[in-house]
C-alpha cells in the first residue's frame, strides 16, 4: 500500500452557508436535481453541521448559519441575506437552459437574469434560490465544432 495521498477528485467544492439547511437540501434535490449524499445534524437537534450533495456530478457541501461561532471564525462566514447579497454564483451547464431554470423556479427560486442567447454562444440565464445564492443555467447554442449562430449574425 502506497503513503501517498489520493489525486483530489474535484479541486474545488463550494460551501454554501444557509438559514436552513434541511429546507435547502429539499430545494436543491427538487429544484436542481441534486442527489443529497450525507447529512450531519448539529447538537441541537434542528441545525445541520455538514452535508454534501452532488449537483451536475460535482460536489457540494453546505450547513446551516452557526452565529454563536461566527467571532471565532471571522466572522464572515453567514447566509447572502445577512451579508446583503453573495459575491459568487454558481453555475451549471445543463442540456436545456430554460428547462433547468423553470425547474428551479417551480421550486421556489426567482428569476434573476431571464434566459437570453449570450453574445458568446451560450443559451444562460440566472436565479437566486430561496437562501440567496445564484445559480447560472446554460447551454451551447450550436453543435460541437460548428459556428455560433450569434457569431454569424443568425441570432433572432
Amino acid at each position: 500500500m502506497s503513503d501517498t495521498v489520493q489525486p483530489i477528485q474535484q479541486g474545488v467544492i463550494p460551501h454554501l452557508v444557509v438559514a436552513d439547511a434541511k429546507a435547502a437540501l429539499a430545494f436543491y434535490v427538487q429544484g436542481l436535481g441534486a442527489e443529497e449524499v450525507f447529512r450531519m445534524p448539529a447538537e441541537d437537534g434542528h441545525r445541520l453541521l455538514h452535508a454534501e450533495i452532488r449537483v451536475n456530478g460535482a460536489r457540494l457541501f453546505l450547513r446551516d448559519d452557526f452565529p454563536e461561532y461566527r467571532a471565532e471564525h471571522g466572522g464572515t462566514s453567514a447566509p447572502p441575506d445577512l451579508l446583503k447579497g453573495t459575491s459568487a454564483v454558481l453555475h451549471l451547464e445543463v442540456p436545456n437552459c430554460d428547462a433547468a431554470m423553470e425547474r428551479a423556479v417551480a421550486a421556489g427560486a426567482t428569476v434573476t437574469m431571464p434566459a437570453m442567447d449570450a453574445f458568446w454562444g451560450a443559451r444562460y440565464g440566472q436565479v437566486a434560490d430561496p437562501f440567496g445564492h445564484l445559480w447560472s443555467f446554460a447551454h451551447p447554442l450550436a453543435a460541437p465544432g460548428e459556428p455560433c449562430p450569434l457569431a454569424a449574425g443568425q441570432a433572432g
